[in-house]
C-alpha cells in the first residue's frame, strides 16, 4: 500500500499524542514536513520524533506530494488553515473544536464539503473500547428505550494553565470548559443517546480561576423521545476525576466512567468492560496514553485510502457544537434554548 504523505501544522502541547500515533502507523503514513512559527518548537519536535520540519505553512500547502494536513493549532486559526488546505486539495485531520463561533464552525465545514476534501475531527473518545461496547448495546436494544442520558466532566486545571497567553479566551479558544474539555464527553453523549432538543443551563466563572470564559457549567437537557438528563462540566474539581456518562434505559442502566463500563440489566445480569488507561483529568492535561489518537488517525487514513468518510467528519462534529452553543445561550438568556 502506498503511504499517505501528510504535513503537520501546529507543534504545541497537543502534538505529542499525534506524533506518537504517526510513528506507530509509519507503514501507512509518512510525515513530509511539520511546521510551527516558533523555531524552538520545530527543533524540539524534530529532536523528539525525528520528523522533518519547515519554516512556513505554505511549504506544506504548496507541496503536490502531500495528500493530507494535520492541523493542531489554536481554534481561532482553523477556518483560515482549512480554507488553504481546501484550495490546495488536501484532506484535513483537525483537532477539536471546529472553530471559535457557530458561524465560523459552519463555514469551515462548508468549505471542506464544497472542496470535496475529507475532514476528520479529533474527538477520540468515540474510539474507546468501552464507548464502542456501550454503543453496540444501545444499538442492539439491550438497554431498552433510553429514558435518561447524562454527562459529567469534573476536571482540575490550576491557575497556571489559564495563565498561558490566550488560554480560555473567546478570541483564541472560543470558550472555556465546555468547548475545550467537555466537548469530548458531550460528543460521546450525543453519539450514544442522540442530540438533545432543548437545554436549560447556568454557566459561570468561579472564584477559583482568573479567566475570561466559563470554568463551571450545569445544564438540564431534554431529548426528542422524551428522555431527560443533565450535564455537569468544570475544571474546578481538584484533583480531577474521570469523566462519566450514565444511560438509563427501560431494561437496564449503563455507567461509563473513564476506563470502565458497568452495565446492570433488569433481568439480574451484569456486564463490565475495561479499557486501557484513561487520564488528563488533573493538572497535567496531557497525562493520557495515545492509543485513541492512533485510532482516530487510522480511521482518517482509511477514509483517505478508500474514499470513505471519517467516523467523525465535520458535519458530525457540528452536533456537539450545537449542544454547547445551546447550553451557553440558555445560561446567558435565562431561558430554555433549542439545540
Amino acid at each position: 500500500m502506498k503511504k499517505t504523505r501528510i504535513g503537520v501544522i501546529g507543534l504545541g502541547m497537543a502534538a505529542a499524542p499525534h506524533a506518537k500515533s504517526l510513528l506507530d502507523l509509519n507503514e501507512r503514513v509518512e510525515v513530509a514536513a511539520a511546521f510551527s512559527p516558533t523555531a524552538a518548537r520545530r527543533n524540539a519536535f524534530s529532536d523528539s520524533y525525528g520528523f522533518t520540519t519547515c519554516d512556513s505553512a505554505e511549504t506544506i500547502f504548496h507541496d503536490p506530494s502531500i495528500t493530507a494536513v494535520m492541523i493542531l493549532t489554536p481554534p481561532s486559526t482553523h477556518l483560515d488553515l482549512v480554507r488553504q488546505a481546501a484550495e490546495a486539495g488536501k484532506h484535513v485531520l483537525l483537532e477539536k473544536p471546529l472553530e471559535i463561533t457557530p458561524e465560523r464552525s459552519e463555514a469551515l465545514v462548508t468549505v471542506a464539503e464544497r472542496a470535496g476534501i475529507k475532514l476528520g475531527i479529533v474527538l477520540q473518545h468515540r474510539f474507546r473500547t468501552v464507548s464502542q461496547e456501550l454503543a453496540r448495546l444501545i444499538d442492539e436494544g439491550r438497554l431498552g428505550q433510553i429514558v435518561s442520558a447524562s454527562a459529567r466532566l469534573h476536571n482540575w486545571r490550576p491557575q497556571s494553565y489559564y495563565d498561558q497567553p490566550g488560554r480560555g479566551t473567546r478570541a483564541r479558544d472560543g470558550g472555556g470548559v465546555l468547548l475545550t474539555q467537555a466537548i469530548h464527553t458531550l460528543d460521546l453523549l450525543v453519539w450514544l443517546a442522540g442530540l438533545p432538543e432543548e437545554a436549560r443551563a447556568y454557566a459561570a466563572t468561579s472564584g477559583i480561576h482568573r479567566m475570561e470564559t466559563e470554568d463551571l457549567a450545569m445544564a438540564a437537557i431534554r431529548f426528542s423521545g422524551g428522555a431527560i438528563g443533565t450535564v455537569s462540566a468544570t475544571t474546578c474539581a481538584y484533583p480531577g476525576y474521570p469523566d462519566e456518562i450514565d444511560i438509563i434505559g427501560t431494561r437496564g442502566m449503563a455507567r461509563l466512567g473513564g476506563r470502565l463500563l458497568a452495565v446492570s440489566f433488569h433481568n439480574g445480569t451484569e456486564l463490565s468492560v475495561e479499557d486501557e488507561a484513561a487520564g488528563g483529568a488533573g493538572a497535567d492535561p496531557m497525562a493520557f496514553p495515545h492509543h485513541h489518537h492512533r485510532a482516530v488517525l487510522a480511521d482518517f487514513l482509511g477514509a483517505v485510502e478508500s474514499n470513505g468518510e471519517p467516523r467523525v467528519n465535520g458535519r458530525e462534529a457540528l452536533k456537539v457544537h450545537r449542544l454547547i452553543d445551546a447550553i451557553l445561550g440558555a445560561s446567558e438568556s435565562g431561558q430554555a434554548h433549542r439545540v
